[in-house]
């Protein structure tokens, strides 16, 4: 797919597969409609929008919206890792942990600083062939309204098998 889109700056080839990512395997992302804001191999930005399809009943973000958001930003940096590793990899959320600290009544962003040790993970998984662990952390703010002060932290188990 990368070669057939190679025409395209990589930022719109990004948004583009994420939009075919999202419409053809969890519906839900595809309506929620996330947007990067940054993909490095280091950092990930995703960017939820607080509208009428992910606000709840008292007008801040629906908690399943911004689980969606914090699966984004540590998800898609390992697929990206994954996919520049050139191997069969599963990927799978094993577990996952939320702490809500404030109501986000804004646009969220949410970011995973932890690019160094997905990309250990990908070679871990790559060098036994074993099902191997590691936690990713996601932090959601919302600038528009508190700054850089989280809303929320998420850790979620990243699990990689290499199928190869």
């Amino acid at each position: 797919m990368k070669t057939l889109l190679g025409f395209l700056p990589e930022d719109v080839r990004n948004r583009f597969l994420i939009w075919l990512f999202a419409f053809t395997k969890i519906r839900m992302l595809h309506y929620i409609a996330p947007r990067f804001v940054e993909m490095t191999n280091e950092r990930s930005v995703v960017l939820i929008r607080l509208n009428r399809r992910t606000r709840n009943h008292l007008n801040s973000m629906y908690f399943g919206v911004m689980a969606a958001g914090a699966d984004m930003a540590g998800g898609l940096m390992a697929m990206r890792l994954i996919q520049d590793s050139g191997r069969n990899i599963a990927l799978i959320f094993k577990d996952f942990r939320a702490e809500f600290l404030k109501r986000a009544e804004g646009d969220t962003l949410f970011t995973c600083n932890d690019g160094a040790a997905v990309r250990a993970l990908v070679k871990q998984a790559i060098d036994t062939g074993e099902r191997v662990n590691a936690t990713v952390h996601v932090a959601a703010t919302v600038p528009s309204v508190l700054g850089d002060d989280p809303v929320a932290q998420f850790e979620l188990t990243l699990s990689l098998k290499l199928r190869d």
